[in-house]
């Protein structure tokens, strides 16, 4: 058993004329999947860019907006998961503080509520 803490802000996220946000790389598996915590500090933004692959983005901590290509921003918050489509626009953001973690890879299949 290993404890790795995964909210080290590794590297501050430049690209797209983001603010304030930092990734740290968790994992990756075999092929192109890959997964990311993402630190957005207050006022931050990871700006507009289109997703690459099938991106999901769990929010763990704190409260923030996402958009996309409409610009209109929805709110999240810890416990809300959003998924954005290969080529989909999307911004992401929060005045306080947003802990994400973002799990990316080609036919990313996402499970919808089931009843138990």
């Amino acid at each position: 058993m290993r404890l790795l803490p995964i909210d080290r802000a590794e590297h501050l996220i430049a690209r797209h004329a983001s603010t304030g946000a930092h990734a740290t790389r968790l994992a990756a598996g075999v092929g192109s999947y890959h997964l990311t915590c993402l630190s957005i500090g207050a006022g931050g933004t990871i700006g507009t860019h289109p997703a690459p692959v099938e991106q999901l983005f769990l929010v763990i901590g704190g409260e923030g907006w996402i958009s996309g290509p409409d610009g209109v921003r929805v709110p999240v918050s810890a416990g809300t998961a959003v998924l954005w489509s290969i080529g989909e626009e999307h911004t992401s953001g929060t005045d306080t503080h947003l802990t994400a973690l973002a799990l990316e890879g080609p036919g990313l299949t996402v499970f919808e509520h089931e009843d138990y």
